[in-house]
């Protein structure tokens, strides 16, 4: 039943990119690669031979695979540098590939993903027509002025055919967030909004500040520069504290590569995890990359903990959330933190943790809560500006 849910909602949001760093050699190359396709071919028509073709040039130019050059492609088709069908490119895409200058494409990238991206679009697929997600994200936080986790959650369940205006008003946003929680769906998407994040970090005049996303000249009137300075972690520092735990591990699991902290398996990917959210260390500069502070997860295993849909005991015992289902209470039931990586320091970050974030953190930053006035009837509070307002969910 949760897959075929899943797979209802992963036709409105569904984006994964290939290449997350849009100015890194690997995606420019795949995009070379792509427009010298379409320059070189005269009357090109869709077929699976003209669209292999495609894909070999894609693994020859950046050395992947063919699942993964058509999952490449397919991202500059949902972004809207590639037309779907085979149908060629915009013109924006030939100037992004010429710009000198990371700005530049930044710049690009903006225009680019607001005028044509649709993350319903595939190459195999005639156009979706209409504007796209991102379109549909940014004059909703016109309307609202912030965005915080919970709420671009509950957006990715959005059928944007749906809302003929173009956007959602505080109202409606309240709303949808009501809904996906209601059905499960934020818990089920808490490991899938990292990509849209990161594009949307991309954009411009777009800031993220404590897990929200506003615009860069709302953000400046609201925080000051040194707020948003701490927002934003060291990445050298970052980087250290990761090999920090990593190291940590190898030497407790006496193996020569790293090991998931909890399920003592070497993923190729693992989370530097704060216990502490780092968010909540901007005034704490001693937590902030202490190793203490920290456990080396798998991405999986992360997600639940940083959400806050899991914590720990004092003896390294999972507690997990109510609002997880039955199979992966289940699942977690099998693991504990070993031993070894239960000090003193540690537990205390924990403790902290089970306070602050353990069943709290990913709920609305909107201070959205819900009562029952009436059996069966859920009504929602929505404190916007300070003003409290009360409606019937339908």
């Amino acid at each position: 039943m949760v897959n075929r849910i899943n797979q209802i909602y992963e036709e409105y949001w569904s984006y994964t990119a290939a290449f997350t760093d849009m100015n890194g050699s690997k995606f420019l190359a795949l995009l070379k690669s792509c427009l010298d396709f379409f320059d070189n071919q005269k009357d090109l028509v869709y077929s699976e031979m003209n669209y292999e073709r495609l894909q070999n040039i894609v693994c020859k130019a950046t050395n992947i695979t063919q699942p993964s050059a058509r999952k490449a492609i397919n991202q500059l088709v949902k972004l809207g540098f590639l037309k779907p069908y085979l149908k060629g490119y915009v013109a924006e895409a030939k100037e992004y590939m010429q710009a000198k200058t990371n700005f530049k494409r930044q710049c690009l990238l903006s225009k680019i993903v607001y005028h044509y991206s649709n993350f319903n679009n595939a190459m195999t697929q005639k156009n979706t027509l209409g504007q796209g997600q991102i379109n549909f994200f940014i004059k909703t936080l016109t309307e609202v002025g912030r965005i915080d986790d919970d709420a671009l959650t509950a957006l990715m369940s959005v059928d944007i055919k749906k809302y003929p205006k173009g956007f959602l008003d505080q109202e409606e946003l309240d709303k949808v967030f009501y809904d996906a929680q209601k059905t499960g769906f934020i818990g089920r998407k808490y490991n899938q909004i990292s990509h849209l994040k990161n594009l949307l970090s991309r954009l411009d005049d777009l800031q993220v500040v404590d897990n929200s996303i506003y615009f860069k000249t709302d953000a400046e009137s609201l925080f000051s520069n040194e707020e948003m300075k701490k927002n934003v972690r060291d990445s050298y520092l970052q980087r250290i504290y990761k090999s920090e735990l990593e190291e940590e591990s190898r030497e407790r699991y006496h193996s020569e590569m790293p090991k998931c902290m909890l399920e003592g398996l070497n993923y190729p990917v693992m989370i530097a995890s704060h216990i502490k959210p780092y968010s909540h260390c901007l005034n704490d500069v001693s937590s902030q990359f202490n190793v203490n502070n920290g456990l080396l997860l798998s991405k999986n295993m992360d997600s639940l903990f940083d959400l806050g849909y899991m914590s720990f005991d004092e003896k390294g015992r999972i507690i997990p959330s109510k609002k997880l289902s039955e199979d992966v209470v289940s699942y977690l039931s099998q693991f504990r933190l070993n031993q070894m990586f239960i000090t003193p320091e540690r537990m205390k970050y924990m403790k902290y943790h089970r306070a602050n974030v353990f069943e709290k953190r990913y709920r609305s930053q909107n201070a959205r809560k819900y009562v029952f006035q009436e059996k069966n009837t859920p009504v929602l509070y929505s404190k916007a500006a300070e003003k409290q307002e009360v409606y019937k969910v339908k």
